[in-house]
């Protein structure tokens, strides 16, 4: 039999920013495979409709109004939830990113973008890290973002922490690797989200992806969801430390 199990069947997974973009498609895609799955977001209404949806699977699902950066309420209100049971997967998804160029950026604005993308995810990180150890299995997902990989024209301090990320990732996958905890990240290109709404109705910003990405076209939400099942699943127990770049082949070209 050489076709590997993408089933997650009854696995407990929790993905931080899961009521919109990514993170929804990434917790639909979980309950989709078999997974009961604990949101959190900051948005209680967002949080009501993804719980629905979820269960509309026939899935469990558990909400945790917060931001990434209230992290240590964040473990108190997962080590209730999830009483005895264990943490399969856990998914580093919320983030934001403030496009100035490099003379503009702020402290404030340093302190924001490092505080939610980086910090929290290091921290959630490593209270997972700490419980999958005393299961002795566990995968932990880090959404990055090409801009991590090569250079933007604008958003310095956000591509810094998504290289971070990845970083973060390959190290945690080193060190962890011995008590049979996966980590790995994701690197997404342009897909409709929150954060390139308003850029993606820029025509000329929009031909000017395209013209960096072979494909041609942006991504849609269904095609990274797929990258993050295989990761958290049996077909991804080989797999650590890397960095899937879901790009279109942007990453080819640099931008």
């Amino acid at each position: 039999m050489y076709l590997p199990s993408f089933s997650l069947e009854n696995k407990l997974a929790v993905v931080t920013g899961g009521t919109k973009g990514i993170g929804k498609a990434i917790a639909m895609s979980f309950a989709e495979s078999g997974a009961h799955v604990v949101i959190i977001a900051r948005n209680e209404k967002d949080l009501e409709s993804t719980q629905q949806e979820i269960r509309q699977l026939g899935r469990e699902s558990y909400t945790i109004c917060r931001d990434v950066n209230e992290y240590k309420e964040i473990i108190k209100d997962v080590e209730e939830l999830r009483g005895n049971q264990s943490i399969d997967i856990w998914v580093n998804n919320a983030g934001i990113n403030i496009r100035s160029e490099a003379e503009s950026v702020s402290e404030e604005e340093w302190d924001q973008i490092v505080s939610t993308n980086m910090k929290s995810a290091f921290f959630l990180s490593q209270y997972a890290g700490k419980v999958m150890k005393k299961q002795g299995e566990g995968k932990i997902i880090n959404i990055s973002s090409v801009g991590g990989h090569i250079a933007l024209r604008t958003g310095v301090v956000y591509a810094m922490t998504k290289s971070a990320l990845i970083q973060m990732t390959k190290n945690l996958a080193l060190e962890w690797g011995k008590y049979n905890i996966n980590v790995n990240a994701i690197g997404p290109w342009y897909f409709p989200t929150a954060l390139t709404e308003a850029l993606l109705e820029d025509e000329e910003y929009v031909q000017a992806i395209l013209d960096r990405t072979p494909l041609n076209r942006i991504g849609k939400l269904e095609e990274l969801a797929g990258a993050a099942v295989f990761l958290a699943s049996p077909a991804g127990n080989y797999m650590t430390g890397q960095t899937l770049l879901v790009d279109g082949g942007m990453s080819i070209y640099g931008f």
